[in-house]
């Protein structure tokens, strides 16, 4: 039975995994969100939100000049990036100081192809997906063409060229204003009646 045994072991050795929640932590708190398996995501929220607990107290401390060093050099201990922990206590910690915990939130995806694992997004709160901003940044761009994102995309792209279309829809306009396949269509006669 697996009484009083408090964390998961992912597959791994002490040492590995202690060396894989850090890195994941530092990619969290870099990026604010990132995607991994949910026993992963489940192990990390407490690490993580344990480290924003230790910089908001050392931010609160403030004028203790002493206990801010403390909390920094503890934090330090389990992130080696300073560039992440600097992050951490400029900007995070402050935007977490009236939240009494519960600084990430994990989102189920879906399950991943290749071995159906189980897939979340792990982010902080506060940095969620605004679709606003997309649209606003793409109002800015002006009139850049849209880069193909797969090869299906590119495939497309290059047998719509080949065909001369120019449109969206790969065919030019006619004189008349009518594509190829509407001009065919208004000439043919209609049943009446019929399908």
């Amino acid at each position: 039975m697996r009484h009083n045994v408090a964390h998961r072991k992912l597959g791994r050795v002490t040492e590995h995994r202690l060396a894989l929640l850090r890195n994941q932590a530092i990619a969290l708190l870099r990026h604010e969100k990132i995607e991994t398996t949910m026993p992963k995501a489940k192990e990390l929220r407490p690490f993580v939100e344990r480290l924003i607990t230790i910089a908001r107290r050392g931010v609160a401390a403030g004028d203790a000049a002493g206990k801010t060093l403390h909390a920094r050099r503890m934090v330090l201990a389990e992130l080696p990036d300073t560039e992440v922990v600097r992050k951490l206590f400029e900007t995070l910690a402050p935007r977490f100081a009236e939240r009494p915990g519960g600084y990430t939130r994990i989102l189920r995806v879906g399950y991943r192809r290749g071995d159906s694992a189980e897939v979340a997004h792990v982010e902080l709160v506060g940095s969620e997906y605004n679709p606003t901003a997309k649209v606003e940044k793409d109002d800015e761009g002006g009139d850049t063409p849209k880069k193909a994102k797969g090869v299906g995309e590119r495939i497309k792209r290059a047998a719509q060229r080949m065909r001369g279309g120019t449109g969206e829809g790969g065919h030019k306009a006619q004189a008349g204003g009518q594509t190829k396949g509407a001009a065919r269509k208004s000439t043919t006669p209609r049943k009446a009646g019929g399908s």
